[in-house]
């Protein structure tokens, strides 16, 4: 079944704060499955930039969803060595070595070529970026694999990955805060309930 155009669900089930489209796209796991339909994966699309929004995505199918969780399968491996460390990260050893494979096949992903932008005038005589046909799904997934190789490769952009400090939060960003002293994916999520936590013991406490 194919979506008409890259919209559905509420928006709010989404979250774009990683700071990095690939980071983003981990996101999409916590806490429950968030890409679980094509319409989910369409409001994910559109909202990451992927595509210019009502784009629409004629050649989506059910093997969209499969693709986008392989990827990001693929690059949370990737991405937690870059957080932990070789010794850490999932236990690379001679014949089980699924951070090569993951490895391989985020930079085959990447090799496709991206969906290509054309400026289209409108009638005002402004410009606006729409994709030049229908994307397909390889060209969408090499633009997340692209921006994890580039991520991945940049030492300044890799020191500053960091994994949220919230009890139990998997979601890793990129910290560009002034001083890199971020702690939360977010401040309203994680940052707000350490900040309960905290209050409740100060408060047992004076009870106590």
């Amino acid at each position: 079944m194919a979506l008409g155009t890259a919209s559905a669900t509420a928006p709010y089930e989404m979250r774009f704060d990683a700071g990095r489209i690939c980071l983003d796209l981990l996101s999409t796991a916590h806490p429950v499955e968030r890409l679980d339909s094509l319409a989910a994966l369409g409001t994910w699309i559109t909202g990451s930039g992927l595509v210019p929004p009502g784009t629409p995505l004629t050649r989506a199918d059910a093997s969209w969803l499969t693709g986008f969780r392989e990827l990001r399968s693929h690059v949370r491996r990737l991405v937690r060595r870059a957080v932990t460390g070789p010794a850490e990260s999932d236990g690379n050893r001679a014949g089980n070595r699924p951070y090569d494979i993951a490895l391989a096949r985020v930079n085959d992903i990447a090799r496709v070529a991206p969906p290509a932008p054309r400026a289209v005038q409108q009638r005002d005589g402004t410009l606006v970026r729409e994709l030049d046909g229908s994307p397909e799904c390889h060209a969408l997934l090499a633009v997340i694999a692209r921006d994890a190789v580039d991520l991945l490769t940049d030492p300044v952009a890799r020191a500053c990955i960091r994994q949220c400090e919230g009890e139990a939060c998997p979601i890793v960003y990129v910290d560009t805060s002034r001083g890199r002293r971020r702690r939360w994916c977010s401040s309203e999520v994680c940052g707000n309930r350490e900040r309960v936590a905290r209050h409740r013991r100060r408060a047992a406490l004076a009870r106590a």
